[in-house]
């Protein structure tokens, strides 16, 4: 209860010109993935397809961090520090790391991540590649190789022969399908190798790369080296480079700014680049200077760009079906995303069906399936219809393409509503799946339903039927009745859901505490359109008044008053229904020369209880009259949930 006090006096006393008033209260395709990575940097990443793992080194943790293909971790190894270059056996029975800080390269055990064995190089190992069994690697501007067919492991440094890579960390390049070549590059210098002789490189040709290269890969057809950075006279570009004498040759353009290159076992280009407002990885066909496929990053950071590709953070699966790359944002976070048939173009179907059609009467869909390179005449695309009578889709003929990609097809719908055609194709080796679909709005009956009461006003707690009426329809002859008190405490709720009786109707009873607008809805079928209709009924506010502390009752006239000695403090105690913040209206009236003077007007909160308390001073002489009324006023009394309701004056007399 909340309690609230007037003085009487100082009421007389404003009617009068003077004023002052007391106060007081108490009282929520295969898809990519991505997964974060608990990684400071990346120095290199490789995937081994045989045991479905990818590894991934950070030289600042000193670690390698192994995930499966969705990017859960399977095993952390510690202990390496400076850990970069990682290349796999040709077995994949074991992954070879270099520890640039230990001078050395570990081998790890594909199977139990255990540590197999650690060879000292007397070098800092940088970026690995293994050829014909031999692990080669970048120490500071030179060549090496570790060799451990025989017995002992050989370990063989200073092999450049005569490049002058001007002490720049080496990025190498080899592929399984080009065996006895490998291929070095930095400082602007690129050199191939024959390495047919166990652990020993022998220069086969040497020019020139851009200096701001940062990875270099080697086509699987042996023709190509292609590198992260082109010629400045491409732009931004990844460049290319012939084999046999390395000269100059188009490239693959990228956005700002290349930073990864790498190749997969049919030929497939996967370009990166550090683009913060343009795509990220861009998937080229061999040969192809328009981008099959391009990826986007998000923004997973706080910066206005996205996410970027950490420079050389690519690395293909052996068959190719998907792309590994790293990103990092602007908080340092890195996530390891996988791409998944990053190579197969991702066609368009696209899918036009009238806007309005009649029932049970032919209609015809047309559409298109495009790609980079279109699929041949005659594709198979899949059709469904989705609509009342068939919500898990019905299957419908095929319909097969045309040469330009379009297709048509008709159909009479046997339903009405909205009916959907969802047209499908299901991809083939170089193009992903694809799929489409439009509705169209089919004419069905309209219904006839109505709802009494509409605009009723009722007294506080008053059970009130509310009775829908439904006319014919096809099939359907449910009817759901909701209620939705006035007020955002209480939730719309389901008062009854169920068949209308032989007369077509359905009623329900709400308990009339607050305004409350009711809904009854018919779902439609087949022929028959849905309809809903909504009517608002009243409720008035439940308001009582009690004085106390009077002595007696008495008529002065017709009219009853409580009689309070003139010292007297009358208490007026009103009970209203309670709502969140909800304030009372209390007035104060004094009867003076024949009139009923309004003295205090005021809104004040009552407690959480509905109950408010008003004190009123005692006036200190007799022969005053007053009366006193608590009213709730919509929209004035602090919301809007009930109708304006007054309560019954009180009267009050004072006496000696």
């Amino acid at each position: 209860m909340r309690r609230r006090s007037i003085s009487i006096a100082t009421s007389l006393a404003v009617l009068f010109g003077s004023a002052a008033l007391m106060t007081g209260a108490a009282g929520s395709a295969a898809a990519d993935s991505a997964k974060v990575l608990n990684v400071a940097g990346v120095g290199d990443l490789v995937v081994d397809g045989t045991h479905g793992r990818v590894y991934v080194s950070d030289p600042s943790g000193g670690r390698i961090v192994v995930t499966d293909y969705a990017g859960a971790v399977k095993a952390t190894l510690t202990g390496l520090p400076g850990v970069t270059g990682l290349a796999l056996s040709a077995d994949a029975g074991q992954v070879y790391a270099a520890v640039k800080n230990g001078h050395r390269i570990v081998a790890v055990d594909t199977t139990t991540y255990a540590q197999k064995a650690s060879y000292a190089l007397g070098a800092a190992p940088g970026d690995l590649e293994v050829v014909d069994g031999v692990v080669w690697f970048g120490h500071g501007g030179n060549l090496g190789s570790l060799d451990v067919s025989g017995a002992e492991p050989v370990v063989r440094l200073g092999q450049r022969g005569d490049v002058e890579f001007w002490g720049a960390a080496l990025s190498l390049a080899a592929d399984p399908a080009v065996p006895g070549v490998l291929v070095a590059g930095g400082g602007g210098e690129l050199a191939v190798y024959d390495v047919t002789a166990q652990g020993t490189a022998a220069l086969r040709v040497k020019g020139d790369m851009d200096t701001s290269a940062q990875q270099i890969d080697l086509t699987p057809d042996g023709g190509q080296v292609l590198t992260s950075w082109g010629a400045p006279s491409q732009g931004y570009s990844i460049g290319a480079y012939a084999v046999n004498d390395l000269a100059r040759q188009a490239g693959y353009p990228t956005d700002a700014y290349p930073n990864a290159v790498r190749v997969a076992p049919d030929g497939t280009v996967a370009a990166g680049s550090d683009s913060w407002y343009e795509p990220d990885v861009h998937i080229h066909r061999p040969g192809d200077p328009v981008p099959t496929r391009e990826y986007d990053f998000p923004n997973t950071g706080d910066s206005s760009g996205s996410d970027t590709l950490v420079p050389g953070a690519l690395a293909w699966s052996p068959d190719g079906a998907r792309l590994f790359a790293v990103s990092v944002n602007s908080r340092g976070t890195h996530t390891l995303r996988t791409l998944t048939d990053p190579a197969k173009e991702l066609p368009t179907l696209t899918v036009a069906a009238p806007a309005k059609a009649e029932r049970a009467k032919k209609l015809t869909v047309t559409g298109r399936l495009n790609s980079k390179t279109r699929p041949a005449a005659g594709t198979v695309l899949t059709v469904t219809r989705v609509d009342v009578e068939s919500p898990s889709g019905k299957a419908l003929p095929v319909v097969r393409t045309k040469a330009d990609g379009t297709f048509s097809f008709a159909d009479t719908p046997p339903a009405g509503g909205k009916v959907t055609y969802r047209v499908s194709y299901a991809g083939d080796a170089t193009h992903a799946p694809a799929a489409g679909a439009d509705a169209v709005e089919v004419s069905r009956k309209a219904a006839s339903l109505s709802l009494g009461n509409n605009g009723k006003l009722y007294a506080y707690g008053k059970d009130v039927k509310f009775t829908a009426h439904l006319g014919a329809t096809y099939r359907n002859r449910t009817v759901a009745l909701y209620a939705d008190p006035f007020g955002s405490d209480k939730p719309k709720k389901l008062l009854k859901s169920a068949k209308v009786n032989a007369r077509g109707d359905l009623s329900a009873v709400v308990d009339m505490t607050r305004d409350t607008a009711v809904t009854a809805v018919f779902a439609g079928d087949a022929r028959t359109a849905a309809r809903t209709v909504k009517v608002t009924a009243y409720a008035q506010a439940k308001v009582s008044t009690t004085l106390t502390k009077h002595y007696k009752k008495g008529r002065i006239g017709s009219t009853t008053y409580h009689y309070f000695r003139k010292n007297t403090d009358p208490v007026i105690t009103t009970t209203m229904n309670a709502c969140p913040g909800r304030k009372q209206r209390f007035q104060l009236q004094v009867y003076v020369q024949g009139s009923w003077i309004e003295t205090v007007s005021e809104y004040i909160t009552q407690g959480s209880d509905g109950k408010l308390s008003v004190r009123l001073g005692a006036p200190g002489e007799s022969g005053i009259r007053a009366r006193v009324r608590s009213s709730y006023v919509n929209g004035s009394s602090g919301d809007s949930v009930n109708s304006t309701t007054h309560g019954a004056w009180k009267y009050l007399a004072f006496t000696n």
